[in-house]
């Protein structure tokens, strides 16, 4: 009896089914390279497979257009969630979750101001920086976090 029973379970877990997941990364324009996680995933549009369920950092770039840096949302199916993950996973059935993510990049518009405007303008924002908006104030001298050493009559 015993042999059965595990003969069955053997055979269920052989038998079983398996989950597939795919990630469509799409963007427009496209053949705009992308960064999943610090890691280079590929050029749009394409498919991959995961693993893992979660937020996926992802940054898109294309000459010409401004880098997309976000946090993209991948989220589990309701039969992907404990305790119904086992069951998906041992039932002989094929499950598919299937997800798109999909990014605008915007083109980065010409400047209108020359060299030395463009230094001018970082010059006043390195003083705004460094004083402020009011500009340069004189601070008091900080306290000392300590009291001086008291004299003794021997030292």
């Amino acid at each position: 009896m015993r042999r059965a029973s595990f003969f069955v379970a053997i055979s269920a877990v052989a038998l079983g089914g398996c989950v597939e997941r795919t990630m469509d990364v799409r963007s427009n324009p496209p053949n705009a390279l992308v960064f999943m996680n610090d890691q280079e995933a590929g050029r749009t549009p394409f498919t991959r497979r995961f693993t893992w369920y979660g937020t996926y950092e992802v940054q898109v770039r294309k000459e010409g257009y401004q880098t997309v840096k976000i946090g993209s949302p991948v989220i589990a199916p309701w039969w992907q969630w404990v305790p119904f993950d086992f069951l998906a996973e041992v039932l002989p059935f094929h499950f598919q979750d299937s997800h798109t993510l999909t990014y605008s990049l915007k083109p980065i518009q010409e400047s209108q101001e020359t060299p030395d405007e463009l230094i001018e303008h970082a010059q006043q924002l390195r003083e705004r920086l460094d004083y402020g908006k009011e500009g340069p104030q004189t601070r008091p001298a900080p306290k000392p976090a300590t009291r001086p050493a008291r004299k003794t009559a021997q030292g």
